[in-house]
């Protein structure tokens, strides 16, 4: 493959910010929100969006029709509070759900530096992302990325191939000549369905040395 790469496309959340587990569990704890329930309530809906019912028709997931801007985030917000309930069997607050629970979505720089040492070298690059109408650190886009595709903006999401082909195309190249990022496995599969070269991602160093492997560009870790 070495060679033939030219362009790097990334998944956002999980990637470029710290690890889902971790930001959602420390949202979880701050408000108080009971975590066994949140998580079975999440299985049912996240396996419903990224297992074999999440293609364009599957019907009545709320996570689907946010990813892909069928509803809004405040409509959004009332279901996701409805469904969830505080350890004390309380409500949760529906106004502004969606901004405290990405309020722990900090940028990893490692993942950034990388993007832009590949970038430095000629690879084209394209952010990915399915959106949950949260707000994205965009300052740190203009100077990471050729091309940004919004699942909510673009009326598509991860894993439908047709948003793949069209980050492919955001970033003027070929699927065959791109390598994908994510940490999900499912979409990481759905990319290399549609010829992409893919990565799952579970931590920085790994990442960065498979791309650098993968693109044959120099892309050495950061100075500690």
């Amino acid at each position: 493959m070495a060679g033939t790469c030219r362009g790097i496309i990334t998944d956002w959340g999980g990637v470029l910010t710290a690890p889902l587990p971790d930001t959602i569990g420390a949202w979880l704890a701050a408000e108080r929100i009971d975590e066994d329930h949140y998580r079975t309530v999440m299985r049912s809906w996240v396996g419903g969006a990224y297992g074999g019912n999440g293609g364009p028709g599957a019907p009545g997931n709320p996570i689907h029709a946010l990813e892909r801007g069928e509803v809004a985030t405040e409509e959004f917000e009332r279901v996701l509070a409805a469904a969830l309930r505080l350890v004390d069997g309380g409500p949760v607050t529906a106004e502004g759900l969606i901004t405290r629970m990405f309020a722990g979505f900090t940028p990893v720089e490692e993942m950034y530096a990388v993007l832009r040492r590949a970038r430095d070298h000629g690879m084209r690059t394209c952010l990915l992302s399915n959106s949950w109408g949260n707000v994205y650190p965009r300052e740190l886009f203009d100077a990471t990325f050729d091309a940004v595709v919004i699942s909510g903006e673009v009326g598509m999401r991860k894993p439908e191939p047709e948003i793949f082909r069209h980050a492919c195309d955001a970033a003027g190249l070929a699927p065959a000549e791109c390598v994908f990022i994510d940490d999900i496995e499912h979409n990481v599969a759905a990319a290399v369905e549609v010829g992409m070269t893919g990565i799952l991602h579970r931590d920085p160093d790994e990442t960065r040395a498979r791309l650098a492997e993968t693109c044959g560009v120099p892309l050495d870790p950061l100075p500690g």
